[in-house]
């Protein structure tokens, strides 16, 4: 088989400009079975389910290329702490990275994650986790085990634990691939070009209308300007986070993502356990002002060797656009603390916005016959958009 055309080769940290995009900014001559709005991941998922069943596809996405919240993530395709709805969207999600990766060249490291303890609390939530999930998910470890992940001689662990099935990969590479798979398989993706409306099989568009049987809007936290009604009912708002890269110290190498204790009071898996309650107290007893910038103290780490450092949670309709230097130097007091190092070198700074709601974990709301606005408003895009596109499909067909 014919390898699919792949992205042009960019230095690092920058973002792809010459993608190969079917009929670049044109949009499909004829009626299309599904257009897709946004090209982002939940935008790609669905357009490359729907390929995968046959159905003829378009996407129209408003940037030169996808420049928002599925690229400045941490690749980290967090599956085990997942619960609910949200772990069987991330389980399909996690069997599509594979496939897809399999076919693009993509690489998807199947690296696991290292949920690092340093409190008796946070061990106490990862043993009732463990005894949740079996060993088949969840393996514990002592120090020296976490050590053998974690290859920090001033890090000082308690314990932690193992996560098997997730997955690792870079989103700057990630979401141009999906886009450049699809191109390369006739589906015509319209770069450049805006949603104005979508009504029951026509939508309009900066570049002219699409007649389309079905459409998915998954413009992310813009669906507050395209129907704000929608966004309103799902108590949608946005969450803005900072983000950092810094130099690895000593050279230092991780092949899992990296979770701390932090990570147990925001993910479902970990939050729902009977002594995440009693973690929250003893952060709220001892450092209250990580509580107050919600942060979720993780990172990954890039194939060039610098690592993704974050993140921090602050919510609004609309957001300021000034950033407070103290919250990044939250971030790096606490990263260095992770690493047992004195400080660390940042390369990169850069913020993220995402669709949040305190009422669901997943948009998804008919605004028109046949026309679905979907939206992942926990954060969990990377790892749960292939699952989520699968079951809006099965409905919405």
């Amino acid at each position: 088989m014919t390898p699919p055309p792949q992205p042009a080769p960019q230095p690092p940290g920058a973002l792809p400009t010459g993608l190969p995009t079917g009929l670049a900014a044109g949009l499909p001559a004829g009626r299309v079975d599904l257009l897709v709005a946004g090209a982002g991941v939940v935008g790609l998922a669905h357009a490359v389910e729907a390929h995968l069943r046959g159905l003829s596809v378009a996407v129209v996405e408003r940037d030169a290329f996808a420049a928002g919240a599925s690229v400045r993530n941490f690749g980290h395709i967090c599956t085990t702490a997942q619960d609910g709805p949200a772990l069987g969207y991330a389980l399909a999600a996690r069997d599509r990275w594979l496939r897809l990766a399999a076919e693009t060249g993509l690489a998807v490291a199947e690296s696991g994650t290292l949920v690092v303890a340093r409190r008796p609390e946070e061990m106490a939530v990862l043993e009732e986790f463990a005894a949740d999930r079996g060993p088949d998910q969840v393996r514990l470890l002592d120090a020296a085990g976490v050590a053998r992940h974690l290859p920090a001689p001033g890090a000082a662990p308690l314990g932690g634990a193992l996560l098997p099935l997730d997955l690792r990969l870079d989103p700057r590479a990630a979401i141009p691939a999906l886009a450049a798979w699809l191109a390369g398989r006739g589906v015509p993706i319209a770069w450049r070009t805006s949603v104005l409306s979508a009504e029951p099989g026509l939508v309009r568009t900066s570049r002219g209308d699409v007649r389309a049987d079905r459409t998915v809007l998954a413009v992310g936290h813009d669906l507050d300007r395209l129907h704000p009604a929608a966004a309103d009912a799902a108590g949608m708002t946005r969450c803005r986070l900072q983000m950092l890269e810094v130099a690895a110290p000593g050279g230092l190498r991780v092949a899992p993502g990296v979770l701390t204790g932090l990570s147990l009071l925001r993910y479902s898996g970990f939050a729902a356990q009977p002594s995440a309650a009693a973690l929250r107290d003893a952060v709220t007893a001892a450092s209250p002002e990580l509580l107050d910038a919600g942060v979720n103290l993780m990172f990954t780490q890039r194939p060039d060797g610098a690592i993704v450092l974050g993140d921090t949670h602050h919510y609004a309709a609309t957001h300021t656009p000034f950033d407070d230097e103290d919250t990044a130097e939250l971030l790096l007091r606490e990263g260095a603390r992770l690493l047992g190092v004195p400080g660390l070198r940042v390369l990169r700074r850069w913020r993220g916005e995402y669709a949040s709601s305190d009422r669901t974990d997943f948009l998804d709301a008919e605004v028109a016959s046949g026309v679905r606005a979907v939206s992942v408003t926990s954060g969990i895009g990377m790892t749960t958009a292939h699952g989520l596109a699968q079951a809006v499909l099965d409905s919405l067909l």
